[in-house]
């Protein structure tokens, strides 16, 4: 026969702590609440002062009292089959100079070209120096 031996354990109680009161630093209520509506205020009245003093500090003129001169220039109308890299070698010739490719760039820049096509017909300014 076999005996079976049952042994009770008891644990021991857990020991209360007493609660102690955290104490939270006192808020103080702000003298300004502001809503929905008034932060929005305040961000469009910040937006609106940005944009016065960038209107105001950007505004300033570059241009002069007095004129510049006027770079020399003489008008070509463009031929049919003529492009403004031969109009360029041209005038760059014309003028002593070697580099097409400036003289190409200055004409655009003279005339507002976007690209470096020309049309038949159309006048543009050529620099004579």
């Amino acid at each position: 026969m076999s005996t079976m031996t049952i042994h009770e354990v008891r644990l021991a109680p857990r020991p209360v702590m007493p609660r102690v009161a955290v104490r939270r630093p006192a808020v103080r209520p702000s003298a300004v609440r502001l809503t929905r509506r008034g932060r929005a205020v305040v961000l469009l009245l910040g937006l609106v002062v940005a944009l016065v003093v960038g209107v105001v500090l950007g505004a300033g003129s570059v241009a002069t009292e007095h004129p510049g001169t006027p770079e020399p220039t003489r008008i070509v109308m463009v031929g049919s089959g003529e492009t403004l890299w031969d109009i360029a070698a041209d005038a760059a010739s014309a003028t002593g100079s070697d580099d097409v490719r400036a003289m190409v760039r200055r004409i655009e820049r003279m005339n507002a070209l976007d690209t470096g096509m020309v049309l038949a017909g159309q006048r543009i300014k050529i620099p004579t120096q």
